[in-house]
This record gives C-alpha cells, sequence and structure tokens, in this order.
C-alpha cells in the first residue's frame, strides 16, 4: 500500500518540496525517510506544508533569476578545444561532457553533468556544434563549442623544411 508524503526537498522523479506525494513503501522506509527528504503526511503536516511551498517559489524565482543570466552569458561564449586528427581530420578520440564542464570552469562557468541533458553526449567531428544544457526551473541554454585541430600536429605532418635543409638541397 502506497503512503502519502510531504516532500521536504526536491526528489527527481517524484516531486517537489512542498508537495505531497505517494510513493511505495519500501522507497520511503528505505530512501525518504533515512535521508530525511520527506516526512509522512498527517494533519499537523498542513502548516509545514505551506512553509516549505513558500520557501520553493522564493528559492525557484531566484534560481530562475540566476539561470536565465547564465544563459545570457552563455549566448556569447564560444569554447574552443584542440584536439589531435589523423592525416584525414578524423578525431583522436571526442570532446566528452567532461571536457566541457572542464574548459567552462576555466572560464568561472560552473556546469554539472546535470546540466545536460544527453549525459553521453560527445563531439566527434571538427567544427562548431550547439550543445543543449538544461539549467534550473527549466532553463535552457545553448553552448557553442568549437573543435579544431591542434597546429602542432598539423605542422608534424606537413612538415617545413628548415633554412639548414633547404640549403643542403641546394648544394645538391
Amino acid at each position: 500500500m502506497k503512503q502519502q508524503l510531504l516532500l521536504l526537498e526536491d526528489v527527481e522523479g517524484l516531486g517537489r518540496s512542498g508537495d505531497i506525494v505517494t510513493a511505495r513503501p519500501g522507497y520511503v522506509r528505505n530512501y525518504l525517510l533515512p535521508k530525511q527528504k520527506a516526512v509522512i503526511a498527517g494533519a499537523g503536516t498542513l502548516r509545514l506544508q505551506a512553509k516549505l511551498k513558500e520557501e520553493r517559489l522564493l528559492r525557484a524565482a531566484a534560481d530562475r533569476e540566476e539561470s536565465e543570466k547564465l544563459a545570457q552569458i552563455l549566448k556569447d561564449i564560444v569554447l574552443e578545444f584542440q584536439v589531435r586528427v589523423d592525416p584525414d581530420n578524423n578525431m583522436y578520440g571526442s570532446v566528452t561532457v567532461s571536457d566541457i564542464i572542464a574548459e567552462a570552469a576555466k572560464k568561472n562557468i560552473v556546469l554539472t553533468r546535470k546540466n545536460f541533458p544527453h549525459a553521453h553526449y560527445a563531439i566527434k567531428n571538427l567544427g562548431k556544434k550547439s550543445v543543449p544544457l538544461k539549467l534550473k526551473e527549466d532553463v535552457t541554454a545553448t553552448l557553442i563549442v568549437e573543435v579544431s585541430s591542434e597546429s602542432s600536429y598539423v605542422a608534424v605532418l606537413n612538415p617545413q623544411p628548415s633554412q639548414e635543409q633547404t640549403a643542403a638541397e641546394e648544394l645538391n
């Protein structure tokens, strides 16, 4: 038999803070109650529910404003990656979500894996790509990622003769 609960925190896939939800007994007993993410709903929880909903609305407004600011910042930023390629311009490896998060951190932008709706997103081709992001409060943004080949590696593939080599060839 499912139990009615008042959520104290946002629980993904179940509800948001202040919501009264039903959940299976095992989930309630083994996860929600021990981690203090919910309390069993009763007559005395109505005041707590009103307080939690008010706090959630304030937090949601602040999160939405913060997410919209971040979306505006991300609109103007291009993350650049230089990768090794073979002679046919095929990349060795790929640019992954972890690489994008690390590069964004260098520009003081805090992103997490939760911001990427496609968790296994990987860029495997050279060029500019638009990466969709999901920020808090259902705000979406697009991050531009530009992947180009390493210039030093291209130089090894197409070496320029040094002055000594040119002089030696002229003597022969």
